[in-house]
């Protein structure tokens, strides 16, 4: 699983490309330390201790999308230090994987430092296998040293350090427990030139390296037994490059590793990993003893608890129910009233406006400005009052989850559903950000392995996932009338699953995979949570703010051109065949530019009379299900490109009409009393 919005919306700096990605600026003339490991094991805790520089610590798996690059100064030398993504092997499955492994091979690290979770060692030797056999220099830095000990797990670090042939350290990051012991590690490490070969394979697979490594003539930076392992499992981007490197010897390559794989029933991926995990096996039985028989805590049972279908969804209501209290409730109305109406309503916006006419002799100008439309009284208004108390009481909510380690349980639970609309559990994580904030919400969605999940979850943000802006709107006009808001929770709940399934059937491209490390469970830590939420609000004045400022810009030109007239003529015709008052026909072209003034607009219809009863209900899932706003619109053409932002805009106009039509239909046909 990876980690996910770690430095996606944690950690901002100056971005070259590197290796394929967006990363930190290279720190030129250095030697380099890159840090690989399985996500969820502590590597970019390491990276801090080892730099002193902050990357948001997420106790979710895969936080580290991008590269974060730092320096360290160990021994009296500096160093570049690299954080790579999250890998399970040198045969690269996700996006993350391909990064990490491009940054071992193109970068030359001068040593690299597996960090591993020590209580799960056992699982995660193959790895280090597999970097041993590519004649990497290697450290294995045996993590979280402190929950195997609470487990009774006694690891013997110097028979490890002969088992492997490789220097080992224990640590405990989170505590900077042995750090120092590891930068001496590092500055000391002399690297092996020989190569090693601790897996001992099946006989036709060694006479094929063998055969495979005779014919390798090229230089490669792994070694030509990791080289000839890797052609075995069709790692295809290797086999173009050894393709292009060995012209003459390709063709004799190719019928070898046809010939071996021929020889298997099982793939041979799944020979090769059967054999690392026994010799993992056999290392960890001679290395690793249990001082104590161990009593599982109220926190292990706790985490099965929240994994187990009968009671995780019930404790899924309950932490629903407190986010909702707390950014809907805190965040979305009482400091949304308190910045909107007294701070900007009372204060500001009367004195900024008459500053402006005094000094600004031209109605236009002044209109670009203040009065109804204006950059200040309406788009930073609309960003500081109403959208920042909303995404930065998220933004707390969230740390909090994230830091306890409950996302990865929620997204275990889900996985399964999931599947189903094509998605994995990792995309949990999108889909909960998208009821605090649907824009940043779309960018995490580049953290799913592969363009087909993330076309689809780009979809179901735009259509069915109300952010906390609108929502909180929504539910304000829906107040007081259970039978209709059940019903927009029916309606939504159905579109969402439904389209998932639909673009899940019709989408070509690879189906969703899904493996995950499960931390344990943790009591979230108060300098972790203000941290992260500082670094996301900052994210979000660089990256949205801006953004409402040129929907603005946009409104004032839409109303001076009369431009946004003749739209909402156009649009009173869709409005009223679908049964509601052709007035409501502003509130969508609002909506396009701040979804919860839309929404806004149908309250004051709402508490005018025009609008009640069905009309009522349709109005709010048409809106609902209505184009994002221009700030997600801009995010979706950023992240998915500008064709499918069109597709997708061309697809939701019409179904979000479609959709409302329906309901308007049925609730009429079935006589529905609201």
């Amino acid at each position: 699983m990876v980690e996910v919005i770690n430095n996606l919306i944690g950690r901002f700096k100056p971005k070259s490309k590197c290796c394929g990605i967006e990363s930190g600026q290279e720190l030129k003339g250095l030697d380099k330390i890159a840090i690989v490991g399985s996500p969820n094991v502590g590597k970019s805790v390491v990276f801090n201790a080892l730099t002193g520089m902050y990357v948001t610590v997420s106790n979710y798996p895969g936080t580290t999308v991008e590269v974060s690059r730092g320096k360290g100064k160990f021994e009296g030398k500096e160093y570049e230090v690299i954080d790579t993504p999250g890998m399970y092997s040198l045969l690269p499955i996700t996006e993350e994987e391909r990064v990490a492994r491009s940054i071992i091979l193109e970068e030359d690290p001068r040593v690299v430092v597996q960090v591993v979770d020590a209580k799960n060692l056992e699982r995660m030797l193959a790895f280090t296998f597999q970097l041993i056999e590519a004649g990497l220099p290697l450290i294995l830095n045996l993590n979280i040293m402190d929950e195997a000990e609470k487990l009774g797990l006694n690891i013997d670090v110097k028979a490890l350090e002969e088992k492997l042939g490789i220097p080992v350290i224990e640590t405990v990051a989170t505590e900077g427990r042995n750090i120092s012991e590891l930068k001496k590690k590092i500055a000391s490490y002399v690297p092996d030139q020989a190569t090693k070969s601790i897996v001992s394979y099946d006989n036709d697979i060694v006479k094929a390296l063998n055969e495979i490594e005779l014919l390798l003539k090229a230089e490669y930076r792994l070694s030509k037994r990791s080289i000839g392992i890797l052609l075995l499992l069709k790692d295809q981007e290797l086999s173009k490059v050894v393709s292009a490197q060995e012209k003459d010897n390709y063709s004799k390559l190719q019928e070898i590793i046809e010939k071996t794989r021929a020889k298997y029933s099982h793939p041979l991926n799944y020979v090769i990993t059967v054999e690392r995990q026994k010799n993992a096996s056999s290392v960890c039985e001679k290395v690793i003893s249990v001082k104590k028989i161990y009593k599982r805590s109220f926190k292990e049972s706790l985490s099965y608890f929240t994994m187990n279908p009968w009671t995780g969804f019930p404790l899924f209501f309950l932490v629903i129910f407190a986010l909702w209290e707390f950014v809907g409730v805190f965040g979305a109305q009482t400091s949304v009233a308190f910045l909107e109406e007294t701070v900007f309503g009372e204060h500001i916006n009367p004195w900024i406006t008459h500053l402006a006419e005094r000094i600004i002799p031209w109605q236009l100008i002044q209109d670009l400005f203040v009065h109804q439309y204006g950059i200040i009284t309406l788009g930073i208004r609309y960003a500081v009052a109403i959208i920042l108390p909303i995404v930065a009481t998220f933004f707390i909510a969230f740390s909090i989850i994230e830091d306890t380690g409950y996302l990865p349980r929620l997204a275990m639970l889900i996985d399964r559903a999931f599947k189903k609309i094509g998605l994995n559990g990792r995309a949990v994580i999108p889909i909960v950000l998208g009821f605090g904030c649907d824009t940043m919400a779309t960018m995490v969605t580049r953290t799913l392995e592969t363009k087909r999940e993330r076309i689809i979850a780009s979809i179901l943000l735009a259509l069915a996932i109300p952010c906390s802006a609108q929502l909180g709107v929504i539910l304000a006009l829906l107040a007081g009338n259970a039978k209709a808001l059940w019903i927009w929770i029916a309606v939504m709940t159905f579109i969402f699953v439904f389209i998932g399934y639909l673009a899940a059937k019709i989408m070509p491209g690879e189906k969703p995979l899904f493996y995950m490390e499960v931390p344990p469970l943790r009591w979230p830590k108060l300098s972790n949570v203000f941290t992260k939420t500082y670094t996301r609000v900052e994210w979000y004045f660089k990256e949205i703010f801006p953004l409402f400022i040129l929907a603005s810009i946009f409104i004032w030109l839409g109303k001076i051109t009369g431009l946004f007239d003749l739209v909402v003529r156009l649009m009173e015709h869709p409005v009223q065949w679908i049964g509601m008052p052709k007035e409501s026909a502003v509130a969508f072209l609002y909506g396009f530019f701040r979804r919860d003034y839309g929404a806004a607009g149908l309250y004051d219809l709402k508490k005018a009379g025009i609008l009640t009863g069905i009309p009522l209900v349709v109005s709010v899932v048409t809106l609902a299900l209505f184009v994002p706003c221009v700030a997600q619109f801009s995010m979706t053409i950023k992240e998915r490109g500008l064709k499918i932002g069109l597709l997708m805009v061309g697809f939701i106009f019409p179904f979000a009409f479609l959709a409302g039509g329906i309901v308007n239909i049925v609730l009429v046909a079935l006589g529905v009393k609201l």
